[in-house]
């Protein structure tokens, strides 16, 4: 089974703010976009999961015309906090694009 990032162009995450954290996940072609967009692997369940936050705090967008979804969500910390180890979330995709579909 391929992975999401197996099947995507790029897959990022970035800071949307200082609390809140955004995951990105580009296709460049329609059939790879479709099968992630109906998979229930790609969803705010599974980032909920993943995440430890609410399911009901998760934002998903389908920008079907541009092939992107994205998914945000609360940061535990606000970025710069004083224990934070990621403060512009840029290695907070991995767990996400490394989920087989």
């Amino acid at each position: 089974m391929p992975t999401i990032q197996q099947l995507s162009k790029c897959v990022r995450s970035k800071n949307a703010g200082p609390f809140w954290v955004t995951i990105e996940i580009f296709c460049d072609n329609r059939e790879h976009y479709d099968l992630l967009k109906r998979s229930p692997v790609v969803s705010a369940a599974t980032v909920a999961e993943l995440y430890h936050v609410p399911e009901n705090q998760v934002k998903v967008f389908y920008m079907d015309n541009i092939m992107i979804i994205k998914f945000s969500y609360p940061r535990p910390f606000p970025s710069g906090y004083r224990y934070e180890n990621d403060m512009h979330s840029g290695q907070q995709y991995v767990l996400l694009a490394e989920r087989n579909v």
